[in-house]
């Protein structure tokens, strides 16, 4: 009985753990990081008191409950800079970023904005701009890439990209899609026969009316 009692105890806790992890990948990834602690909670059917005993500060919640996308990150890295066309490394390597970001709000948010809580995601968004920069040299020497790309076009891209958090969660996959495909029609450089590569399908979004926005007959 004496060892039962321990046992049980600590089965609680990851359970609880595992709850609370689960929660704040819906909380954050759909509310963002400046979700409070206490929705993430709420979500997980615990009490503060015990989402703090597992993760005293909200940066290590962030950090463990991302730690997937963030090697997803690394490996899309990884793939991107041992492609054996500079092009193809470079084009998949803003997909699969693109694709990291429509999935969760709170990743998009601990990548791109300097919030106190995902200062362990700094090293991350650095590695990737290096291997962004270094991709983009391969491929301008191979004449794939327009000349005048910088790395701060592909900064200007994920914010703008950012917008499609306020997309139905069904629809946002597909509209990231046509996004990095327009986009990145737009860094290649323009080819002979000015064909271009087709796009993936459109999403079917709704646009709700305001007193400002003409309607469209």
């Amino acid at each position: 009985m004496t060892n039962r009692l321990p046992q049980t105890a600590r089965s609680d806790a990851r359970d609880n753990r595992a709850r609370i992890l689960d929660a704040a990948r819906a909380v954050f990834g759909e509310e963002g990081l400046s979700a409070p602690m206490r929705e993430v909670a709420r979500h997980a059917g615990v009490g503060p008191a015990t989402l703090y005993r597992h993760f005293p500060a909200k940066q290590a919640l962030i950090a463990e409950a991302f730690a997937e996308q963030r090697r997803a990150c690394h490996a899309a890295i990884r793939d991107a800079l041992s492609a054996p066309d500079a092009w193809h490394g470079f084009r998949s390597l803003i997909e699969r970023i693109c694709e990291l970001h429509a999935h969760s709000r709170g990743f998009a948010d601990a990548f791109m904005t300097a919030f106190p809580e995902a200062m362990d995601f700094v090293a991350d968004r650095e590695q990737t701009l290096r291997a962004v920069g270094e991709l983009a040299r391969r491929a301008q020497v191979t004449g794939e890439l327009r000349p005048g790309f910088v790395v701060d076009d592909l900064i200007l891209m994920l914010m703008a990209h950012r917008g499609l958090q306020g997309t139905p969660r069904a629809t946002r996959a597909t509209a990231s899609r046509r996004f990095a495909a327009y986009v990145i029609e737009a860094f290649r450089a323009a080819s002979e026969t000015g064909a271009s590569t087709p796009l993936p399908p459109a999403p079917r979004l709704q646009v709700t009316d305001s007193p400002s926005t003409p309607k469209i007959p």
